[in-house]
């Protein structure tokens, strides 16, 4: 079925659509990913958000159902160009045709990704609708521009609290949107996992006597998240906290920093990053629209991006506090980062 992509500046890109042929809007972002489509269509950090594959062939290895970061993709569509219909992988469960069908996500191929992405770089990320109606861009002018994700992290957190594992130390994460790598990184560690809603009572986890608190990745703008932040300032002092992604950006604000939107954000799994610590540059996966634009005057600088030179980790200068801006998990990318979570580690009671 043919289907378009229409760009709140007013440009089209006609294509065919695949997966659930059902209208969706979202802000329009790209990942340079060769691999990992799969967990990047269930990262809660996509919430709201149709992502563009930069590599050009899409679905070679099918999908299985233990790779995923979350119970479902978080995605608002998906665009390729090309899209493989037929899988060659002993692991495959799924075609990511059918899988993108089940979960209620369009999908969109045959255009020129290349263009689009060029043009997101060039113009900044932007809203945009995938539609299979014959419709031009003043009819669906207005729905694009009413699209908000301000709510996206009360959309990917948890409901309620759950505990995973037995280990002697105890890690309480604020769940933004937490990837399930994240927690297994901690359950590798011997901890004792306890998730909490974003906005839960900063006293009650207080309550729980954790070794650590991790402050989660998620998606969306960190300013709007204004009682986690109010419920973090709370937290400051009291316990040992780490943070990864919007967990980082939010910590950052709670301290006094300021964050910003980047232009067309870092998406993929090739970012380098220089630890200004050790002088080491480590390639890394990262995932975020926004970032810390201003360090707040208790946190030293720890890490730097070599693409942007914007700040990609910070520590606290007296009290047990460290977080970074990219995902140490990888889950797509390399696995070069996982020390982060042995520093993190480090930093609990």
């Amino acid at each position: 079925m043919k289907a378009k992509l229409i760009l709140e500046n007013g440009h089209i890109f006609q294509g065919e659509a695949f997966g659930y042929l059902n209208d969706s809007i979202g802000e329009v972002v790209f990942n340079t990913g060769m691999t990992g489509y799969q967990e990047i269509l269930t990262d809660p950090s996509y919430y709201g958000q149709i992502v563009t594959m930069t590599y050009p062939l899409i679905g070679n290895y099918g999908v299985n159902l233990e790779d995923v970061e979350s119970d479902s993709p978080k995605v608002r569509g998906f665009i390729v160009k090309e899209s493989c219909n037929y899988s060659s992988n002993f692991r495959a469960e799924l075609e990511l045709e059918d899988y993108l069908k089940i979960n209620k996500i369009i999908g969109l191929s045959g255009i020129d990704t290349r263009a689009l992405t060029k043009m997101l770089r060039v113009d900044g990320t932007m809203k945009g609708i995938i539609t299979v109606k014959n419709v031009n861009f003043s009819t669906v002018k207005d729905t694009i521009q009413c699209f908000s994700n301000e709510n996206a992290v009360k959309g990917v957190s948890t409901k309620e609290i759950y505990t995973l594992g037995k280990g002697k130390k105890h890690v309480a994460i604020l769940d933004f949107g937490i990837k399930r790598s994240i927690i297994e990184e901690f359950l590798n560690r011997g901890y004792k996992v306890t998730v909490f809603p974003s906005n839960y009572n900063a006293e009650d986890i207080l309550k729980q006597n954790p070794d650590l608190i991790f402050l989660s990745n998620g998606p969306g703008d960190p300013c709007d998240l204004k009682l986690e932040i109010e419920n973090i300032k709370k937290l400051i002092g009291k316990k040992p906290i780490t943070g990864i992604c919007l967990g980082h950006q939010l910590l950052a604000l709670a301290l006094g920093g300021s964050t910003a939107k980047l232009k067309f954000g870092h998406r993929g799994c090739n970012h380098p990053v220089r630890n200004l610590e050790s002088g080491r540059v480590h390639i890394t996966s990262q995932n975020h629209g926004y970032y810390v634009d201003k360090l707040p005057d208790e946190m030293e600088l720890t890490h730097i991006s070599l693409n942007d030179g914007t700040i990609e980790g910070m520590k606290h200068k007296k009290l047990p506090i460290f977080s970074i801006q990219f995902h140490p998990e990888a889950c797509p990318g390399p696995s070069d980062n996982n020390y982060i979570f042995d520093e993190f580690n480090k930093y609990s009671l």
